[in-house]
């Protein structure tokens, strides 16, 4: 077997450049979709079930593309179809889903709508988003990997600043921040449309500028000729994973719920302690609302930073568990800061625990199952440990938020309290020397 080849800079920058395009919706979804049922007129003991339908998706979507795209060969590529699928569908529901309320419908049909049109958006982001991870774990030798992932963790909040921003800039330039009861401002409604039209160029891009090896050159490179082998399911593959596949899944169970938490009340939770209202039918509200997104802006922009300081600690486990820490410090400080300037330091020190969200999982799981076969299979069921959590997380939201006074900022020690959890079962993982 040939040792893969060391890639330039440039060429493992357009191996992920797409992923920039994908993250702005993905961001657009994860800053607004509270916010936009919340406006449709959602119960906030309600909120936290919108979010089952996304992370229920991922679970199922990502594990079969995973599987297919191994036995997939054409000259387009192995993965670079899904991707492209998967953007096109993302481009359409973006123009649909802000428009939720503007359609005439009764309000149970205007959920009915908008909850069918988010787990469509989030099938196709998905769909979209697996096939990056998958071909670092194609191309790059495992010495690259932790360099790759972190190029691939700059695009991914480099696409987040922008897609959170939208909405605050929109409305800074004179587009409506405020709208008739039930309906979406066009703020929100003109960031997901221009959001849609980055992904698609943004995919374009790398669709042009990346050529995956053929099946020949591929097998010369990576000691998986069983994956053809159509008698491997996923109950095998997972009985035959190795056991830090399981122990990297702990840690992001709980880290992945705190992040449910935090994307389903925060904008309550920044709205009561900043402006002193959870009232949705207010201007506040969605003043509230952009400033969230600026906010969530803020925490990718940390990221960024904090992701190209993550390979100097040395040691990954060391660097993971020092950013969840301060991850869990940034959700536990959001209910003591009652300016808005004032959030910006909590959100810094969420954006440490995101970076290595992003960036130390991946490589920790690709680089134990060298050897093993089948990486877009297993990377498609490693997804289950981000969508798992977060399902359990939303069908228990509504019950834990009763428990502690329905107060959405006291959701936020919650989400701290999962972050350290999480930080400290960073310990039991076991790496290769």
């Amino acid at each position: 077997m040939k040792q893969k080849p060391d890639l330039s800079f440039w060429k493992l920058w357009n191996l992920s450049f797409g992923f920039f395009g994908v993250q702005i919706a993905y961001a657009l979804q994860s800053a607004n979709i509270s916010r936009i049922f919340r406006t449709l007129g959602a119960d906030p003991h309600d909120l936290s079930f919108f979010w089952i339908l996304p992370p229920l998706m991922g679970i199922l979507v990502q594990p079969i593309i995973g599987t297919l795209s191994d036995r997939t060969w054409t000259r387009f590529g192995r993965r670079i179809p899904y991707l492209f699928i998967g953007a096109t569908m993302a481009v359409a529901v973006m123009c649909l889903l802000p428009n939720s309320g503007s359609l005439g419908l009764s309000i149970s049909a205007v959920m009915i709508f908008g909850l069918l049109m988010l787990m469509l958006l989030d099938t196709s982001i998905n769909m979209a988003m697996q096939p990056f991870k998958m071909m670092v774990g194609d191309m790059v030798n495992e010495r690259q990997k932790g360099k790759a992932y972190s190029i691939q963790s700059f695009l991914c909040n480099a696409g987040s600043v922008v897609g959170f921003i939208f909405p605050f800039v929109f409305t800074w330039i004179g587009v409506s921040n405020t709208a008739p009861e039930g309906v979406v401002p066009d703020s929100v409604i003109w960031s997901f449309y221009v959001g849609a039209a980055i992904l698609i160029l943004c995919v374009i891009y790398t669709t042009m500028k990346v050529k995956e090896w053929p099946p020949q050159e591929y097998l010369e490179y990576n000691p998986v000729s069983e994956e053809n082998d159509t008698k491997a399911n996923w109950f095998v593959l997972l009985k035959n994973a190795p056991a830090a596949f399981w122990r990297i899944g702990l840690v992001q169970f709980f880290c992945w719920a705190g992040m449910l938490y935090m994307w389903t009340y925060v904008v309550d939770a920044v709205s009561l302690t900043v402006w002193g209202t959870a009232d949705s039918k207010t201007a506040a509200y969605q003043d509230a609302g952009n400033w969230t997104g600026v906010l969530y802006a803020i925490q990718a922009m940390g990221s960024v930073v904090w992701a190209t300081l993550i390979p100097r600690f040395g040691n990954i486990k060391r660097a993971y568990f020092v950013s969840l820490l301060l991850g869990g410090l940034g959700f536990a400080l959001i209910p003591f800061c009652p300016d808005q300037y004032m959030q910006i330091l909590p959100f810094l020190l969420i954006g440490c625990g995101w970076a290595a969200m992003l960036a130390c999982p991946f490589t920790l799981v690709t680089n134990a199952l060298q050897g093993y076969g089948h990486m877009g299979a297993y990377l498609g069921l490693f997804n289950g440990t981000i969508c798992l959590p977060q399902i359990v997380a939303a069908i228990l939201g509504g019950t834990i938020l009763k428990l502690i006074g329905s107060s959405q900022s006291s959701m936020m020690f919650v989400a701290a309290a999962l972050f350290i959890i999480g930080s400290l079962c960073v310990f039991g993982i076991k790496t290769k020397k």
